[in-house]
């Protein structure tokens, strides 16, 4: 099938790179560290911004200093970081208007993206240049006009909740949900992952779906 649009904006982890153990380690490690339950830390992290999560959990007084440490914890375990499969080549085969909307740092994004030996996209939209993260689509609004096309000619990639949440409310022209956690959401198509999808002269070829 072909998904027509102008431009691409990706998600990131769980989209274009398999970050879930090393977050969920850093998570973990973090919450033992402010004697927290990881098992309620854990919950709702994907997919929404540290910030966020830090503040769920520590009084005022103690959330930069939390959000500096678990934000220290990622990135050094950010090596463990793989590429999603076909991710490479999907990238490989776009033009210059792509973007990636992630709620991780800007610091944290470039580390699982080297490590997953992924390129840096052209446009890049980070925790830090939103003032609401997913689920709001504050994100993608904003990488679409970054990116210089308007949302609705745009298509988004997003597994996540909160992340499928925002891409639907920024009214693309298609929301395309990777994994099996996306069958429950609006996205249409939904794909295991990114293996045989390319860019063509009319937007996206996707050769294998979950759903339509």
């Amino acid at each position: 099938m072909i998904v027509e649009c102008r431009a691409v904006l990706f998600d990131v982890d769980g989209v274009l790179v398999d970050s879930a153990a090393s977050g969920e380690r850093s998570w973990t490690r973090w919450a033992h560290e402010y004697a927290l339950d990881p098992a309620v830390v854990l919950d709702g992290v994907h997919g929404r911004r540290s910030t966020e999560t830090v503040r769920l959990h520590l009084p005022e007084d103690q959330a930069e200093k939390g959000l500096r440490r678990i934000d220290e914890l990622e990135i050094g375990d950010a090596g463990t970081t793989v590429a999603i499969p076909g991710a490479a080549e999907l990238l490989a085969s776009l033009a210059g208007d792509w973007a990636v909307v992630t709620s991780a740092s800007r610091s944290l994004l470039e580390a699982r993206l080297a490590a997953a030996g992924l390129p840096l996209a052209p446009v890049v939209v980070t925790a830090a240049d939103v003032s609401r993260g997913k689920p709001d689509p504050e994100g993608y609004l904003l990488g679409a006009r970054r990116v210089g096309v308007p949302i609705g000619e745009c298509a988004i990639f997003e597994d996540s909740g909160n992340g499928l949440a925002a891409a639907v409310a920024a009214g693309p022209a298609a929301v395309v949900g990777v994994g099996r956690g996306a069958l429950d959401s609006p996205a249409a198509p939904v794909v295991r992952d990114l293996t045989g999808i390319h860019w063509t002269a009319a937007g996206l070829r996707v050769d294998a779906v979950l759903r339509a």
